[in-house]
């Protein structure tokens, strides 16, 4: 294995017990201008995800504000609400713009924004991007959360 390559591996695992062992935090409990590794979890672990900012990416994710553009979890949480799985990515029908105007969908979406508010939210500061990337990956895969896709679109 390449020499750099292993010295990012061998930080993974010690950065993702201080993530599980953190206390959840309130978004008024963030530091500005932090970046690293957050997870949202209700009763199980459901999304990992990565931030240069992990205060505004929360508020991304679930503010009342937050669209579909940026609040990816939320949007994946109402897809699974409504039913709606497949993506389109040709202009019209089943596109997320068009999606964010069906009013079932846009309830569900605001719904699954309230949801995630509710949730338990834990981060562990990262600032290196080659370790937060590698970092995000293994945590979803070591707790096979559900929500996390690594597919290319």
């Amino acid at each position: 294995m390449d020499e750099k390559f292993a010295c990012l591996v061998e930080r993974l695992h010690p950065k993702f017990e201080i993530l599980l062992k953190m206390i959840p935090v309130m978004k008024d409990q963030l530091p500005k201008n932090i970046g690293g590794v957050y997870l949202f979890s209700e009763k199980k672990p459901l999304y990992v995800g990565r931030s240069n900012n992990i205060k505004g990416r929360y508020g991304r994710h679930c503010n009342p504000g937050a669209t579909h553009r940026t609040a990816s979890f939320a949007f994946r949480l109402a897809r699974e609400e409504t039913g709606k799985h497949a993506a389109a990515y040709k202009k019209g029908k089943g596109t997320r713009d068009e999606l964010a105007k069906e009013p079932e969908f846009k309830a569900a979406f605001e719904s699954a924004k309230s949801r995630i508010r509710k949730m338990e939210y834990r981060y562990v500061k990262e600032e290196d991007p080659l370790t937060q990337c590698l970092l995000e990956i293994y945590a979803a895969i070591a707790l096979q959360t559900p929500y996390n896709d690594f597919d290319n679109h």
